[in-house]
């Protein structure tokens, strides 16, 4: 089972920190992404991590960052410079394998999903 939280309202030009627990799985090295549904919208690949390599969405590049800390079993996703376009809810998601990929159904484990609002 996968818990995102840290997700809440900030101005544009903010910062927030998301984070994804598992419990009775391990992280580990596995692959780990999050995704992104923004009102109306499709659901969007945002960035991954397989062992300590990322790989990000273009509009997101140079702003978020995710990393891992396999002690708290615990992906985190640092987002800074945030935009009102940045407004989803967001969502982490798991293979528990080490598959890379930036699409949805690759993935068989979902959090909930935790809403970020950037206002302008």
């Amino acid at each position: 089972q996968l818990q995102a939280f840290g997700g809440g309202l900030v101005q544009a030009g903010g910062s927030l920190r998301l984070s994804c627990a598992a419990s009775g799985r391990t992280f580990g090295d596995y692959s780990v992404a999050w995704f992104r549904q923004a009102p109306g919208k499709e659901r969007e690949f945002v960035a991954s991590i397989v062992y300590s390599t990322q790989y990000y969405e273009d509009s997101v590049k140079g702003r978020f960052t995710i990393s891992r800390d396999n002690a708290k079993n615990t992906v985190y996703l640092q987002m800074n410079n945030l935009k009102p376009e940045d407004t989803a809810v967001y969502y982490c998601a798991a293979t528990f394998t080490y598959t890379i990929s930036r699409i949805g159904p690759a993935y068989n484990y979902w959090g909930q999903g935790t809403l970020v609002t950037v206002s302008s």
